[in-house]
């Protein structure tokens, strides 16, 4: 097992599995915590080549979603809610699709079922195998949050730009390359699981567009959008708070 986890809460409690963005770690979601760990254990951990998950394999999304299975049957988990942002949310998409027997809920935030386009990813990964991760820091406050956020909030967002600016390259790179590849555009419309959706209206990397199509195309599902970009759970905390303890309560 060399996924490094943290599972917090109290014994018996039904465990949420939150699951980070690309160039971010498990303390992204500390903004979470306290609401979650009233009721529920939080299990976080960090994705395949990043933080302290080292990188080992070429990665997958099937491999990154095979992760969080791998990382539950270490803890003794047997089911979860999830939740995941960005490149977990499309984790989460594919856990549901493919382990739906694992999980009671998914959260899927600011994400698509395909997240940009496979050139942009694969450009990307070769600028920071050739120049490192610090030109992608320097730009990641436009994509992750509003001016206005970045404005009121230089510790916050200083504090995770740091963390991006500190990803191992290769780890980044091979998760870009993995979302180059991953599409379920045509694999959602079979998830039966309780899931919601949360958007950031902001959101230029994943549109609410690209929440409304999944929404459509799997029946009984949840959408909530935000006031905020894209790391929304962040940006717009108490929102992203109430929806998916709405969501999670309710299914519980």
């Amino acid at each position: 097992m060399n996924i490094y986890y943290q599972l917090e809460g109290r014994s018996g409690a039904p465990v949420v599995v939150l699951s980070n963005s690309l160039g971010t770690t498990l303390e992204m979601w500390q903004p979470q915590m306290a609401a979650l760990l009233e009721n529920f254990r939080v299990l976080r951990y960090d994705t395949h080549g990043h933080g302290r998950t080292v990188k080992n394999d070429k990665t997958t999304l099937p491999q990154l979603a095979e992760d969080v299975i791998s990382v539950m049957d270490d803890a003794g988990v047997k089911q979860a809610h999830f939740c995941g942002i960005s490149m977990g949310g499309l984790t989460g998409l594919w856990l549901a699709r493919f382990a739906p027997e694992r999980f009671l809920s998914v959260t899927v935030a600011n994400s698509a079922a395909k997240v940009g386009e496979q050139s942009g990813w694969l450009e990307r990964a070769r600028s920071v195998r050739s120049e490192g991760m610090s030109a992608i820091a320097k730009s990641a406050p436009s994509r992750w949050f509003t001016d206005d956020f970045v404005k009121h909030h230089h510790a916050q967002v200083d504090s995770i730009c740091h963390t991006l600016a500190g990803i191992n390259a290769e780890g980044y790179a091979s998760c870009c390359e993995a979302l180059a590849a991953a599409d379920l555009r045509a694999e959602i419309g079979a998830i039966t699981l309780p899931i919601q959706f949360i958007a950031g209206v902001h959101d230029p990397v994943c549109r609410v567009a690209d929440s409304e199509f999944m929404h459509q195309q799997i029946h009984g599902s949840h959408l909530v959008t935000l006031e905020a970009s894209h790391l929304s759970n962040i940006e717009d905390a108490h929102g992203f708070n109430v929806a998916l303890l709405n969501f999670i309560q309710q299914d519980d």
